[in-house]
């Protein structure tokens, strides 16, 4: 159905067993194929403990839809494991860090064996969180990444904070975000599942838009592509015919027909005037998404983050998780600078 409308050395402490490795220089992710993309062998969820509740219940689905094991990865920033005595003197309480962080994973990696799943609850010592999330990415050979963001603060920006940041312009594999107003709904076997693709129609779209219908595919659902334009005179219910507006229907076709290969049954292409993340949000809540896919290049990312904030608003607010994906740099020495600025 097509419609159209407007609109530093490391130490891990593995639960049950402990492994002892060297954390490697941390290089950019080479592109893994799609097909590992929509069924992925390994996820990864970098978890900073406070936002298991809301990581794991959304890990377990992917685990029991794709059959993926699941690493459970907590990474303990040095300067955290530090204590005072009873003189009220610091000392380096290793131990006591390592110890209550493998506590709090080993009820998941539990409750994952009875739904079935293979997990693994994993927590690393490290200087750069982030670092350690990235290097882990390779070590696992991980296939997804699962983040949590935290709460947002004034004016509505969202504190990603300089981990998640540098996480989320580094690794060229899915990262699925999970926001502080995310939650896993209660099946309703009624209603079709929604999986809503928001483009720029930027670098790398179409990598994204095809793996947006692939999963689209996978789970049986509805797939929505948008694109927001910006309002005319100040207006975003414009039904006046444009240039650009009729230039955009036709790339978001062309895009859908490209990517789409038969595999999907119910597409929607709709472009709407407006504020991005306002629109994207909206959009979301009135389709009842399961998971909002927003493109990405490295170069738009950044954009994203730093200027215009509208991936960090869409990230605050969504209801359900947002699955970014970038594009590889184009050449290796391109990806080493880039690699090596950000880090």
């Amino acid at each position: 159905m097509w419609i159209t409308r407007a609109g530093a050395p490391g130490y891990i402490a593995t639960v049950g067993s402990v492994q002892h490795f060297g954390i490697d220089e941390v290089h950019a992710m080479t592109e893994i194929g799609n097909e590992r993309w929509t069924h992925p062998a390994a996820i990864l969820v970098a978890t900073n403990l406070s936002d298991l509740d809301r990581l794991m219940p959304f890990a377990f689905q992917m685990a029991e839809e794709t059959g993926a094991r699941l690493q459970v990865l907590h990474i303990i920033p040095l300067s955290a494991e530090f204590t005072a005595d009873a003189t009220g003197m610091p000392y380096y309480d290793r131990e006591g860090a390592l110890y209550n962080a493998t506590n709090m994973l080993q009820p998941w990696c539990e409750r994952a064996r009875t739904l079935g799943l293979h997990c693994d609850g994993l927590v690393r010592e490290g200087h750069s969180v982030a670092k350690e999330v990235i290097a882990a990415v390779r070590h696992f050979k991980a296939d997804r990444l699962i983040l949590g963001t935290r709460a947002p603060g004034k004016l509505g920006k969202l504190l990603l904070g300089s981990v998640a940041e540098q996480v989320l312009r580094s690794v060229t594999l899915p990262v699925f975000t999970v926001g502080p107003e995310a939650h896993l709904r209660t099946e309703d076997n009624s209603r079709q599942r929604t999986v809503l693709f928001a483009t720029a129609l930027g670098e790398g779209h179409r990598a994204s838009a095809a793996l947006a219908c692939q999963i689209a595919t996978n789970q049986h659902a509805r797939l929505v592509m948008l694109h927001v334009l910006p309002p005319i005179d100040g207006r975003k219910d414009t039904e006046a015919p444009n240039i650009l507006y009729s230039t955009i229907q036709y790339e978001m076709r062309h895009l859908a027909k490209t990517v789409n290969l038969g595999h999907c049954t119910d597409v929607e292409i709709k472009i709407v005037y407006g504020n991005p993340a306002i629109e994207i949000l909206a959009e979301a809540k009135g389709l009842q998404a399961g998971l909002i896919v927003i493109g990405a290049a490295r170069s738009s990312m950044l954009d994203s983050v730093t200027r215009d904030r509208t991936v960090c608003r869409v990230l605050a607010h969504a209801r359900c998780p947002v699955l970014t994906l970038h594009v590889a740099a184009d050449t290796p020495e391109q990806m080493e600078l880039e690699t090596a600025v950000q880090l």
